[in-house]
């Protein structure tokens, strides 16, 4: 099995690059209940993105945004996340920079200061999510400019990238299921903006194609794009790219791994727009998907160095 340093240094990038999505997600579909409740509810945020063994409803956005930021309940609040995310530092303070430590102690600290649930009731929920966002833009600065290159900063990015690819998807399915229940063509737009601001792609989208809001052009981007820094593409090339490093280093066996990850980019790579119009892009991306736990499923199977 992965050794326990190595595996947590993965997830202790998975929980902050999780956290860093759900609070983006929060921010943009406030903006868009704001302007169209009947499209943009919080119910389907609630269903897909919480694990709270009690049922939990409400329409209210304060409620929801509270609940997925300080809920103790459901284990992907930002609280929650954050937590883990320490604990795992915490875990491997010798393998990661002095600053990053510092970095996700105070956001932890931050987080659980008694005031901050009253502050999101009485400022404004975007200058909120936006403070919060703020550490997770720290926490990336600092690792980039800090984290010595070494395995515990490839591992660290094999967790970021596993799971960008994988909230990527988990986006794009969110979104699918709204688009195929209308066949209003603008409704139908308005849904993949809002695909686009969650995943941060929306000012690069106009950049390149203007105003040509075309949904396979958007998908192309979503999926294939090679400059795109939260595309499918390019987070797999990158996580290639991370676990070459290990094997060379013999931090990681081999153990198939270098197969799977060329036979899903260039699945994604190679696969035309006529191909997932065929297959039908929920199919698709449950087959990225599938690609992506068995990878890490892999990853985790390996034997690994006796230094790590």
């Amino acid at each position: 099995m992965l050794s326990r340093v190595a595996n947590n240094l993965i997830w202790l990038d998975r929980y902050m690059e999780r956290g860093s999505g759900i609070l983006n997600l929060l921010k943009v579909n406030f903006y868009a209940n704001q302007d169209s409740p009947e499209l943009f509810s919080w119910t389907p945020i609630i269903k897909n993105f919480t694990t709270s063994d009690n049922e939990f409803y409400t329409e209210d956005a304060i409620e929801c945004i509270e609940f997925m930021v300080f809920s103790t309940e459901n284990s992907n609040s930002i609280l929650n996340i954050v937590t883990k995310a320490r604990e795992n530092a915490r875990s491997v303070q010798e393998h990661i920079s002095r600053e990053l430590w510092l970095c996700i102690n105070n956001y932890y600290h931050f987080l659980t200061d008694k005031d901050l649930p009253k502050k999101l009731r009485e400022d404004d929920p975007i200058m909120f999510l936006g403070e919060m966002r703020k550490h997770h833009l720290i926490y990336n600065g600092t690792f980039d400019i800090t984290q010595e290159r070494g395995p515990s900063y490839y591992f660290m990015n094999v967790g970021k990238f596993l799971e960008r690819v994988t909230q990527i998807s988990d986006f794009t399915s969110l979104k699918l299921v709204e688009i195929d229940k209308t066949s209003d063509n603008l409704e139908q737009s308005f849904y993949w903006k809002n695909l686009l601001l969650s995943i941060g792609g929306y000012q690069q989208y106009i950049k390149t194609y203007k105003s040509n809001f075309s949904e396979e052009l958007i998908i192309k981007m979503v999926f294939q794009d090679k400059l795109f820094p939260r595309s499918v593409y390019y987070c797999i090339c990158k996580l290639g790219r991370h676990i070459k490093q290990l094997i060379e280093s013999k931090e990681l066996e081999n153990n198939n791994l270098d197969f799977l990850l060329g036979k899903l980019e260039s699945s994604i790579k190679y696969t035309t727009i006529e191909n997932i119009n065929s297959k039908g892009l929920h199919n698709y991306i449950n087959d990225i998907k599938n690609d992506i736990r068995n990878i890490s499923n892999n990853i985790n199977s390996v034997h690994y160095s006796n230094n790590y």
